[in-house]
């Protein structure tokens, strides 16, 4: 089918969203398959899929043109294709130009604005019903090129509606072509296709009408079927035009930002200065010669890839950061070069840590680097706009995410689609195991018996095809792309949802694939934790205190960590963090290196987590069966725990290269998907047998990659990882109380909610204050009157429904000795405030309790009396009981200082013979129990798919339950269901770790119902 003589110019994909009913590569490849010339993907005022086009095209032999479609104000439908470099570059700006001044997803142009902005480009004319002569009159008064008319035949409408189309193009002269106008490769997508429009109208499949596509002719067509449909000419003129359209997408170059070189430098002299000053405050005197030419090698292969404008962009990013005191740590990557840490872009010492350069920067990989920096999570946004200001909005902007559809979603939307009830989708959704993959997504839609099996079926098939689909354009979490020249002639930005946001119509892997510069501007809130909580040590002892003085290898920070006490600890306080941390008894900073990473998929499915348990105990000997494996090995007792290990290990017993070394390490990364992880076997097996290991040592490598899979942990990123666990570990054990409380003003952010923070602080002898309209600021505040070390006031932001800035002005007319009755807060605020507050019981202070505050509430908006009455004697109301208490403080703040509800349950003895968390330290191993505890947290780890593990809070703290996946679904919906679980189980003790393996779950949720306690309340 080589000699098909036609090249389809009007091919829509899925990136017009929720129009075309195929992926850009099935559209490639399919015209391949049918032998077309060429193929131009022209998805509705975007380029969003031609990076997967041009992907997949590039090994085939046909032509990719990157083009765009566009409907007028006029409602005129026309196709713009890049002929060339320029041409593609006008496009760019033409979409952008569309999109800037309309709402997300959103874009406007009008007839005259095709003119000769777009002289580089072909514009086709599309015959719909819409158009009109006036309309190609004015296009050929505005255009100095030629102008096309293009025919779409779909049968769905008579010969003579085509005629008159080819009539009115012949009165002005315009050359007629051929196109199908696909929205989808292959003709089994209808469904699908009708599916998507009854989205789109937000209507119903039923009710769509004519709005659905009448056949399923939208679709790529072989040779003959063309034939039959148009002319010779209209199809070879087709081919004619492709053939003027010369542009690939491989001519863009990026060119990184120039801004940051002073005048009379040079970029390479700017950045050697840079680094010599880094060296001086970093290593002093200290720099050992292996270290300098290590600065030189990294040095070197910089200027030679003509890097250094990337690292000076980053260096000012971090410098107008610190300047702010913003708090920021580069990680992953760029914590294997010593030049970002002598440029303060990392915490980390490479030298230290003996990290892999290669893991950075490869000649062989021909990539850029890729440093991710973290900020504080509250105060990113500053760091976001200063790279808007400095760069502008025609330079800089952030990555696009492509939000796709998954399981959930897609049967959600066709469910709404073809109108079925919302109660079988509720059952579709929470009532099967999604994650389960012992059956497909057809046997499980067919299993769970709502529907119909034939309906079933199709109803699965449609979801199948459906997911993965991309749904809209989102941002990327901080990646942004900063160009030299105007960013929208390499790609077309439009405005985000958030204000003063613009996005790239890319996503990151796109940018990868063209080698695009993208810069992580990320947000993480333990960093903002750390400077809160800095600075509130900083106003105590009134001097700065900043991260250096906090003391290295602090034994009293380590005993903690043993012992598993790492609740709002950075990256240890998850369930299995806190089960492994008295385990491996961290007792240095690189213990912690193993620790972040050694609790994650790669280690665990790789099976190295035991036998390095073993080896640390002394358990099990270390061997090692060549000093260059020891070298690379000893620090992890023989046991590759990282991925710079394997790489290494690659190229130390296997005789890789540094390139070929990361190409494994991707290969890694994505061998469930493409399998190519196979290739690397022979290579490795045959290259460590040619260098003397044995060949069980090799297969052993080569399972421990698979085992790795797509999990493996880079130490570059577990080391910087580390320094934020010792530095909120040092916190938290010497500050408990200043830690915890900047904790509750960075919320939302880690495991634990507010209630279970404050909970777990109360158990380390930290007093927590109630919210009172006299002593509260908005924030969460630390009191010193009573203890030196601070006790915790709340803050008047853990109010549900209260504003801020009304409480600004609020706060700052707040009389010194506080408001002496609630007539002067009446006058201040409005009703729906003052309710909140009183439900919060923060005028305790005022009123006494919550019934004499409404009581007294009430009083204050009687009308004033047109005569003196005489004084009425006070009215004393009856205080609220505990019960009501606690049910209010969680209705207002989620949180209650009172006692908790599972010690009045056990009071009340609806609890008997159910172990409290801190009765069961005296339990033995393997000891049959009961417990009982509001569910705080059930997870399920990708790696673990045969176990959630579920944590219940009592009055004493957090109970670990493990639970198989066989009891889970025998009693799924108490596990899923549940606000109050009881369960009964079999304790298991590995020192002094305690888990509950469930056996029998009990939702008892109704018990705080019982205690007029609604179950809500606690989440």
């Amino acid at each position: 089918m080589n000699n098909t003589l036609f090249a389809e110019l009007n091919a829509q994909s899925n990136f017009s969203f929720l129009y075309g009913a195929s992926h850009p590569e099935e559209m490639v490849e399919q015209a391949q398959r049918y032998g077309y010339q060429a193929i131009a993907i022209t998805d509705e005022c975007s380029l969003s899929g031609v990076v997967r086009a041009h992907q997949a095209a590039e090994p085939l032999a046909i032509k990719l043109i990157v083009g765009s479609q566009f409907t007028t104000d006029e409602q005129c439908q026309l196709v713009v294709l890049a002929k060339n470099l320029k041409g593609y570059q006008q496009l760019c700006r033409f979409i952008t130009q569309a999109r800037k001044h309309s709402k997300k997803g959103s874009y406007q142009v009008t007839l005259q604005q095709f003119d000769q902005r777009l002289n580089q480009c072909l514009l086709l004319v599309k015959a719909t019903p819409a158009l009109q002569a006036t309309h190609l009159k004015l296009l050929q008064q505005q255009l100095s090129q030629s102008l096309y008319l293009l025919l779409h035949n779909d049968l769905s409408q008579p010969t003579k509606v085509l005629n008159s189309y080819r009539q009115l193009a012949k009165q002005h002269a315009i050359p007629c072509l051929a196109s199908i106008n696909p929205r989808m490769h292959l003709a089994n997508r209808k469904r699908l296709a009708d599916i998507l429009d009854a989205i789109r109208q937000h209507s119903t499949v039923q009710q769509a009408g004519f709005l659905l596509s009448s056949n399923a002719e939208r679709r790529l067509l072989q040779w003959p079927h063309l034939q039959q449909r148009y002319s010779s000419d209209e199809l070879a003129l087709s081919t004619q035009l492709a053939a003027q359209c010369c542009f690939s997408l491989n001519e863009i170059r990026y060119q990184y930002p120039k801004d940051n070189v002073p005048a009379g430098y040079s970029a390479q002299q700017y950045l050697r200065e840079l680094v010599e000053t880094g060296i001086q405050q970093r290593f002093g005197e200290q720099l050992s010669a292996e270290l300098r030419a290590q600065i030189e090698h990294e040095l070197s292969l910089i200027s030679e890839l003509n890097y250094e404008h990337y690292f000076l962009t980053i260096y000012d990013i971090v410098a107008y950061a610190r300047q702010q005191n913003i708090l920021c740590q580069g990680r992953g990557s760029a914590a294997n070069s010593v030049v970002c840490y002598c440029l303060h872009i990392t915490e980390v010492n490479p030298s230290q840590v003996g990290l892999l350069f290669e893991r950075f920067i490869s000649k062989e990989r021909n990539e850029p680097p890729d440093i991710d920096v973290d900020f504080e999570h509250q105060r990113r946004e500053e760091v976001i706009q200063y790279i808007y200001q400095k760069y502008g909005r025609e330079r800089a902007a952030l990555a696009a995410s492509i939000v796709t559809y998954r399981t959930r979603s897609a049967i959600n939307e066709i469910g709404k689609a073809l109108a079925i009830p919302a109660h079988i989708l509720h059952g579709l959704n929470h009532n099967i195991d999604w994650r389960d993959g012992s059956n497909s997504t057809s046997q499980k839609i067919v299993q769970a018996g709502l529907l119909p099996e034939a309906n079933a079926r199709n109803f699965a098939e449609l979801v199948e095809q459906l997911r993965g689909f991309p749904r809209h354009l989102s941002q990327h979490v901080g990646g942004f792309v900063i160009a030299q020249d105007k960013l929208c002639d390499l790609v077309p930005i439009e405005n985000a949802a958030m204000a003063d946001r613009t996005i790239i119509q890319w996503d990151k892997d796109d940018l990868e694939a063209l080698h695009l510069m993208k810069v992580d501007v990320l947000a993480l809130g333990m960093l903002s934790a750390i400077r809160r909580c800095l600075a509130s040590l900083s106003q105590r002892e009134q001097r700065t205190i900043s991260l250096s003085d906090i003391p290295q290898d602090d034994s009293a920070t380590y005993d903690m960590l043993c012992k598993g006490d790492s609740v709002g600890i950075f990256q240890v306080e998850s369930r299995a963090q806190m089960s492994m941390l008295p385990r491996l008894k961290p007792r240095n900073y690189y213990d912690l290196v193993i620790e972040v990473a050694i609790v994650r998929p790669g280690p665990i499915q790789g099976d190295m987590v035991h036998p390095y348990l073993r080896r640390r105990n002394g358990e099990e000997p270390v061997d090692y069966p060549s000093p260059e494996v020891e070298a690379v090995l000893a620090r992890t007792l023989g046991v590759p725990i990282f991925q710079e290990q394997v790489i290494k290990l690659a190229m130390v017993a296997a005789g890789f290269s540094g390139g070929e070394a990361d190409q494994l390490r991707r290969a890694m990364a994505t061998w469930k998907r493409n399998g190519k992880l196979a290739y690397f076997r022979d290579k490795l097996i045959n290259g460590m047998q040619q260098r003397g290991y044995p060949v069980a040592f090799a297969e052993r490598l080569f399972s421990q990659i698979q085992g790795f899979g797509e999990y493996g942990f880079p130490e570059s990123h577990s080391a910087s990882f580390a320094l934020l666990v010792y530095i909120s570990s040092w916190l938290k054990c010497h500050e408990p109380a200043a830690f915890c409380c900047a904790l509750l003003n960075s919320q939302p952010m880690g495991f634990y909610s507010p209630s279970q923070l404050i909970q777990d602080i109360q158990r380390h002898g930290v007093s927590i204050l109630p919210i009172d309209i006299n002593q509260s600021d908005w924030e969460h505040s630390l009191d010193y009157s009573q203890d030196p070390k601070g006790a915790i006031r709340l803050g008047l932001k853990q109010v549900k429904g209260l504003n801020k800035q009304k409480f600004a002005r609020l706060l700052a007319n707040r009389p010194s000795q506080g408001f002496s009755q609630l007539g002067e807060l009446t006058q201040q605020l409005d009703k729906t405030s003052l309710e909140s507050l009183a439900t919060a019981d923060a005028f305790a202070c005022l009123a006494g309790h919550r019934h004499q505050t409404r009581w007294q509430m009430s009083g204050t908006e009687a009308p004033l009396p047109l005569f003196a009455m005489p004084k009425e004697a006070p009215v004393n109301l009856t205080a609220p009981s505990e019960i009501e208490d606690i049910r209010q403080d969680y209705r207002a703040t989620r949180v209650s200082l009172r006692r908790h509800p599972l010690h009045l349950l056990r009071e009340h003895q609806a609890l008997k013979n159910c172990y409290s968390q801190a009765q069961l330290h005296h339990c033995k191993h393997g000891q049959l129990v009961k417990v009982a505890g509001l569910v705080v947290g059930r997870q399920r780890p990708g790696s673990s798919a045969d176990v959630t593990f579920v944590t219940l809070e009592d009055e004493t703290g957090n109970s670990n339950v493990i639970v198989w996946s066989a009891t889970a679904k025998a009693q799924r919906q108490a596990l899923i269901s549940s606000r109050l679980l009881k369960v009964h189980g079999r304790l298991e003790r590995c020192d002094e770790v305690i888990h509950i393996i469930a056996g029998k779950l009990e939702d008892c949720s109704w018990l705080l119902a019982d205690l007029s306690v609604r179950s809500r309340d606690f989440r």
